[in-house]
This record gives structure tokens, sequence and C-alpha cells, in this order.
């Protein structure tokens, strides 16, 4: 029997897993569906529980940040973790890992990413305080450690099982599925403002309305969050409905300023006479 995940077996920001429970209580609705595409894969959470749940459903995952890879090469993360437990045993739990072992972590590391791949999002959920992250040796490198290793071995057994796994544009996805009426789309944005995994871009509020026109005419389930605000905003462009852009033809100036030495934000001034 395959097993069922209720969580992604491998360290992810973003996963879906407090929705588990009502994201397969609302797909019984969608018995007609033959077909379900999950537009936004990011772990594979919401595909993977899809396909347990409606096991003769083709289930498309896909997966734009290539979480795929971090399952197949899970054996060679968990012998890293295996020799940073061995490494790190005399440190306490939780506190920060001194300069001489943070520097033999760091080369044990180093030594594999010469052997070839290096699952830095797991790493780094072992090493790093909680809320950060790392994609690279370089972007752990630059952060405090702390012994927060794992004391056991990842299990990803049957994770994927079952998924047609692809790695392209969602538009494309979407434009090849969207005139079948017994599709089903999960469209699960990433957050505003934030690295889009393969798309090496910020993911801005015209990314985000964008994805809003593949919700007319189809079967779907959206996931947001209140600080996106895009429900609020929906909301009052039907109220407030626009013929035309109020700032066209406004000159435009901005002011780049900083809350702290790695955060900035742009102001804009608008002004039209």
């Amino acid at each position: 029997m395959c097993r069922v995940y209720n969580s992604a077996p491998l360290p992810f920001m973003g996963q879906k897993r407090r929705f588990v429970r009502d994201f397969r209580e609302v797909l019984k609705r969608f018995d007609d569906v033959t077909t379900i595409v999950d537009l936004f894969g990011g772990s594979g959470l919401l595909a993977h529980v899809a396909k347990r749940e409606r096991p003769e459903a083709r289930v498309i995952y896909n997966d734009y940040d290539y979480f795929c890879k971090r399952i197949e090469h899970v054996a060679t993360t968990n012998r890293i973790l295996a020799r940073l437990r061995e490494l790190l045993r005399d440190v306490p739990e939780m506190k920060r890992l001194p300069p001489e072992l943070r520097r033999e972590v760091l080369a044990v590391i180093a030594g594999y990413e010469r052997e070839g791949y290096v699952d830095y999002p797991t790493l780094g959920s072992s090493l790093l305080f909680s809320g950060k992250w790392a994609n690279d040796y370089e972007e752990l490198a630059s952060h405090t450690m702390y012994n927060c290793v794992k004391k056991s071995d990842y299990k990803v057994d049957g994770y994927l099982d079952g998924l047609e796994i692809v790695h392209r544009d969602y538009r494309e996805i979407f434009a090849e599925h969207k005139d079948d009426a017994r599709t089903l789309f999960l469209i699960d944005p990433p957050y505003l403002s934030t690295e889009v995994g393969a798309y090496k871009c910020y993911w801005k509020l015209r990314d985000y309305l964008d994805v809003l026109s593949l919700l007319v005419g189809t079967k779907y389930i959206y996931f947001t969050s209140e600080k996106s605000q895009i429900i609020e905003l929906c909301e009052w462009l039907t109220e407030n409905p626009m013929r035309a852009n109020p700032f066209a033809g406004a000159e435009m100036r901005t002011q780049l300023n900083n809350i702290n030495y790695d955060r900035l934000f742009t102001d804009i001034m608008l002004v039209k006479a």
C-alpha cells in the first residue's frame, strides 16, 4: 500500500500541510475530473495528496523548483547529516556553533559539493535559526549556524509515485488543458515580492493578477494569503469598475529606502498636473 504523506518529506517553505484535511474534503466535489494539474507545484504535496485521493486521475506536477532532484539525492543528504551529527555531538541542541566546528561543518559540505549535488534547503533547516533558508553554499556560509541537526534520516519512499512531473512555464501547461472541462487546476502561486524558484524573478502584483485570468471558466482550487489582499482588491474593482488607468500620463519619481541592512524598498511619487 502506498504511503500517504500529510506534509512534504523534505523542508519546503510555503507547503500547504495545514490545508491537507480541507484539500481532501473539497477534492470529493470533483468526481467528474480526470486530470488534475498542479500549476505551481512547489513541494508536490498537493499533487501527492491528489493522486492518493484520486488514483485513477492523471495528476501533473509542475515542479518548477526541481523538488524531485532533492528527493532523488536524499541518500546523500542523509549521509551528510550523519556526519554533522557526529561532528556536533558535544554541542547542545539549538546552541550556536563555535567557530572551529562551523569551519568543519562547512568543509564537510564543500567536499560533498565538489563530488556532486548538495540539498542546501534541507541542510539549512538543520543548521540555521528557524525561518532562515539557504539555496547555495555562499548563502549557507553567510549565516550564523546552530545545532538543529535532524536526529533521524529523511524518508521519501513513494512520495512522487504516480505523478507526471514537468518543469515548465505555468502558462504553457494551462494553455494545453484549459479547454478540457474534466481538468481541475491546483493554483498556489508564490507570495508577492518573493523569489520564484526557476522563474528567477520577483513575483509582483501584475504576476498575481495574470494568474486570476486562469480562474475564469475553469475548475480550480486556489490558494492565497491575506497578505496579498488579492480578494479585497477584486471586491473593490467589482464595486468600483474603472475604464482607464488613473495613473496614465502621470510623472513617476522613486526613492530607494532601507529598513535595515538587508531590507530595501522603493517609495514612489506620482504627479499629474
